[in-house]
């Protein structure tokens, strides 16, 4: 009997994440030892985290970091959240699920629609992780872009 491996590499350490060791937020792979904070590197669990921009924190390196910015946001625009370059009442920025209310760290969004971490995990992971998200995606842009090249362009005819 041969083992045939695994695709899935750490984003920390960039190294074979086996599944015994592997840790899966926010859709991407990390070993349980690499899950750390950035500014303190405490090892993070999923219960215990946020990530900006891709970059993990523990919560109180997330509030402290974080929460001076999110002030001044308030200050200059206090009915509105903004994130993916689109803006939301706070009172519309909720989980298109069930209707959870959202906050800029915790929230996800697939093909332009709202969730919370929770509702998105429930709906949409498999097997401990979204890779099949991901395939979707490519496979639907991949259609997209055929459908663009196969379009016939019309060409004005001049008059006579």
């Amino acid at each position: 009997m041969s083992f045939t491996g695994t695709q899935q590499k750490c984003k920390a350490c960039g190294k074979t994440v086996y599944p015994v060791e592997l840790l899966s937020a926010d859709g991407i792979d990390y070993h349980k030892s690499c899950f750390k904070c950035s500014h303190c590197k405490g090892t993070l669990k999923l219960s215990n985290y946020s990530s900006m921009e891709g970059v993990l924190y523990c919560k109180p390196h997330f509030e402290q970091l974080f929460k001076e910015t999110a002030k001044a946001a308030e200050k200059s625009s206090p009915m509105l959240v903004t994130v993916e370059n689109q803006a939301y009442h706070k009172s519309c920025f909720k989980c298109s699920h069930g209707g959870c209310s959202l906050s800029p760290s915790n929230y996800a969004a697939l093909e332009g629609i709202l969730y919370c971490k929770h509702h998105f995990s429930q709906l949409f992971k498999e097997k401990g992780s979204y890779n099949h998200l991901i395939k979707s995606a490519s496979i639907k842009r991949s259609a997209a872009a055929a459908t663009a090249a196969a379009a016939p362009t019309t060409a004005s005819i001049p008059e006579v």
